[in-house]
């Protein structure tokens, strides 16, 4: 059974875990070798506005996503979204229960209208996810990062509130 609930930074160590699989860092900006260290302070230093969630099955977790809010005033109203499944949990539906609680809680509790996010090209799986839940290609970053000795393409995407709230009549 998994369960999601928010990180805290006892999860760095399990986080840092994840982070080392290679499909994590070849499918993210982090670069290999992270330490528990780096994991508790970017934990302890997420500021009260960003949602951090972990997937856990029994006591592993086993995958984690994040909304991190805009600071610009004139991007209030917009989050980068990020997240990871530990490659021994891919495609058991680990992503789509991350995703369905981030975008919920994106609705209906974070005033939010716009959801971002880059994504490699060649992440299918990861591109189907996005997809599944609303979000559009609005573009691509050609030469966007340099992953294992090559440059990679990336896409934007974005996804906007569907029935963003309105004021009673």
């Amino acid at each position: 059974m998994i369960t999601i609930r928010r990180a805290g930074p006892a999860d760095a160590a399990q986080l840092q875990r994840i982070s080392e699989g290679a499909a994590a860092y070849g499918g993210t900006l982090q670069l290999p070798y992270s330490s528990v260290e780096l994991w508790t302070e970017r934990l302890r230093q997420s500021s009260g506005d960003d949602i951090v969630l972990v997937a856990v099955d029994g006591e592993e977790v086993v995958g984690s996503a994040g909304l991190h809010p805009e600071k610009k005033r004139r991007r209030a109203h917009v989050a980068m979204l990020g997240i990871t499944v530990a490659e021994t949990h891919t495609g058991r539906g680990i992503g789509s229960l991350l995703m369905a609680e981030l975008v919920r809680l994106a609705d209906n509790w974070m005033h939010l209208l716009r959801i971002e996010l880059t994504v490699y090209t060649d992440n299918e799986a990861a591109i189907h996810l996005y997809r599944k839940f609303g979000f559009e290609t609005e573009g691509r970053l050609r030469a966007y990062a340099l992953r294992d000795g090559q440059y990679v393409d990336a896409f934007c995407m974005a996804r906007l509130h569907p029935h963003p709230p309105q004021l009673p009549v």
